[in-house]
């Protein structure tokens, strides 16, 4: 008999990354993640699963996930770890499980919230640098799959100031931050997540603004940036909104626009994708525009506009 997937059918509700918690420990109404050095001796709940990294089980509503990562393994690869360990093959699903369980390996692996971001973005920014170095393929690294993406962002990027839209974590404008040619400005609907790469980049002592808005309604000027960075993130919009969030980019830009899509057959749930792309949807979508445009394919696809 199969075990059914854990889908809990809750409204998400905001998730804050540097509220105080126990250390080993992450808790909120849907999920608790423990490490298993701190695991409850008296544990009964019997596991669900076990899988290479994580154990889960159900305590009453709640999601229940054992790890025992330790703090140097602790990178944005773990977000392939959770993908095909638990949410490929139906143990748990949803965008707002998937957020909150990684939310809460991360806090439980190293004591105090801000000190546990600290190493999972130094940890991640270095080997992307390494993967930059000694770009061998890397089997189920996200890492590895956005290395290259951040490196020719860089290159496509030139110097003046720059609005990453839909930042996320903020990988990039981090790493756009420290070539000192860029003064740049990360973007993201997430306050929360603003608010922590804001709280990161102060103790990395790198220099970079933060603002918490839609992508498609930007509280800036027409023509206040020299570049628009749009990475990543139109495979997470239905065709409208990312249409909007094109035009708004265009609004903002005074010399270009870089985008950047995966190529797709089927959108990874997981990680909120909800369309697909291959260079000739890309082509339409610059076309559309009426902008003068440029169609490219590395690992992925790149349309880069021109807003004059």
């Amino acid at each position: 008999m199969s075990v059914p997937s854990l889908r809990i059918a809750v409204a998400a509700r905001r998730i804050d990354p540097l509220a105080p918690h126990t250390p080993g420990l992450y808790a909120d109404h849907l999920v608790r993640v423990i490490h298993d050095r701190r695991v409850d001796a008296h544990a009964t709940a019997r596991p669900i699963v076990r899988t290479e990294h994580f154990t889960l089980r159900r305590r009453g509503r709640r999601v229940e996930l054992g790890h025992s990562l330790r703090p140097e393994q602790l990178d944005n690869d773990l977000a392939g770890l959770l993908a095909e360990e638990l949410f490929a093959p139906g143990w748990l699903s949803g965008s707002d499980i998937f957020e909150r369980v990684f939310t809460g390996v991360v806090r439980s692996c190293v004591d105090g919230p801000l000190p546990a971001w600290t190493t999972f973005y130094d940890n991640t920014l270095l080997r992307i640098r390494e993967h930059w170095q000694t770009p061998e393929p890397a089997e189920h690294s996200s890492i590895a799959g956005f290395a290259p993406v951040y490196r020719r962002t860089l290159d496509l990027v030139p110097d003046g100031t720059v609005l990453d839209m839909g930042s996320c974590f903020g990988f990039l404008p981090l790493l756009l931050a420290e070539s000192r040619r860029h003064t740049v400005i990360a973007s993201d609907l997430s306050q929360g997540t603003m608010r922590l790469l804001d709280a990161v980049a102060r103790a990395g002592g790198r220099r970079l603004d933060t603002l918490a808005c839609d992508a498609a309604r930007v509280p800036l000027p027409d023509r206040s940036v020299d570049t628009v960075t749009v990475i990543h993130v139109l495979e997470h919009l239905e065709p409208g909104h990312g249409d909007a969030v094109v035009r708004e980019a265009l609004r903002l830009a005074r010399k270009q626009v870089v985008v950047a899509v995966p190529y797709e057959e089927e959108p990874t749930a997981a990680y909120g994708h909800v369309r697909c792309f291959d260079q000739d949807e890309l082509a339409d979508l610059g076309r559309r525009t009426g902008h003068r445009f440029s169609v490219a394919s590395y690992h992925g696809g790149w349309l880069v506009l021109d807003p004059v």
